[in-house]
């Protein structure tokens, strides 16, 4: 195993050293994603939506949704946060969406929920950016779940049939649903899922251990809207055209496309049922700088290939004037 691994480095030098004169293609820095500890909840959660337990109350918050482009967007007009916790049988999500009005229409489960405001969590096990679960909701309820084998743009096509056996999900409206008439607070969600519908997919199909790092990103989809005869509908150009939503995220990913699993953020699990009371440091892990790193190459061959119509067979192909830069220290590797 050693020597596999001794030449596996030696051929990710040679790569850097090939590649002279490259640059970054991945659309964030490394230092953009986002990472939080989840601790454990020393006791059972009743999922009502409304986040009041103790357990949450110690929970600290992920930091503020940021639009999905990153930093060079503004700041999203309303907030939205999460927390999470995880036992033997659940992994726990709460979420604060901020929202004055608050509207959805969507009623039958696997219904595209995007097409109403939505919250969204997307789950990565074996941090391999293949093999990955969805979950969508609206203010109704309504869920939608699926899983890919990988993503889109590698041309895979999502199940739709698959699903989270036995999760379970509430939301609360602080406010009131589909009234246009008065100015509402926020909608807050509690969702748990079982273990059975991930750890599949995870590196130790087991139940998580300490230390043991996943990739996970959620997303909020907002609508600027109209209100026609009392009712919400999603406001249309001149033309007659929906206008884009907004999208805004826990970990940016740089561009408009959710489904890009290596810019997800990074959840670490805890035994520590301490939650609140003192900071666990999240570990970086060394080889996801070698991924960062690898992940370049493979936007310069889809570059090469959306050029040429095939991918290139030699590195001498791949030096367009482009650099590799190391996640850790921002330096220049070539």
């Amino acid at each position: 195993m050693k020597i596999v691994f001794h030449c596996f480095c030696i051929t990710v030098i040679f790569l850097f050293i090939s590649l002279h004169n490259s640059k970054a293609q991945l659309p964030i820095a490394f230092s953009e994603i986002k990472s939080y500890v989840v601790y454990k909840t020393p006791s059972n959660l009743c999922i009502d939506g409304k986040i009041n337990e103790a357990a949450w109350q110690k929970a600290k918050w992920t930091d503020r949704f940021v639009d999905i482009e990153g930093t060079q967007k503004p700041l999203p007009a309303y907030t939205s946060r999460v927390k999470m916790l995880w036992d033997n049988q659940f992994l726990y999500f709460a979420a604060y969406l901020e929202e004055p009005h608050i509207w959805a229409s969507l009623t039958e489960r696997e219904s595209v929920i995007f097409y109403d405001n939505d919250f969204e969590i997307f789950i990565d096990p074996d941090r391999d950016t293949h093999n990955y679960m969805e979950f969508e909701i609206n203010a109704l309820g309504t869920e939608w779940d699926l899983f890919l084998c990988k993503p889109y743009r590698d041309a895979c096509s999502a199940d739709n049939s698959w699903n989270f056996e036995g999760i379970k999900s509430k939301v609360h409206i602080y406010g009131t649903l589909n009234n246009p008439n008065d100015t509402d607070s926020c909608w807050t969600i509690e969702i748990a899922i079982p273990w059975k519908s991930m750890i599949e997919f995870s590196v130790t199909k087991k139940i998580p251990v300490d230390k043991e790092q996943w990739r996970i990103n959620f997303s909020r989809v907002e609508w600027d809207f109209d209100v026609i005869n009392g009712v919400y509908i999603r406001k249309r150009n001149k033309t007659g055209e929906v206008l884009p939503e907004h999208n805004w995220v826990w970990s940016p990913q740089g561009v408009i496309a959710m489904h890009q699993p290596e810019t997800w953020g990074f959840i670490q699990f805890s035994d520590s049922i301490a939650a609140g009371n003192f900071v666990e440091p999240f570990i970086h892990q060394p080889e996801e700088d070698i991924k960062w790193i690898l992940r370049q190459v493979y936007y310069l061959q889809k570059k090469y290939y959306r050029k040429n119509g095939y991918f290139a067979d030699n590195l001498a192909d791949l030096q367009q004037n482009i650099k590799i830069f190391n996640p850790q220290n921002k330096q220049i590797i070539i």
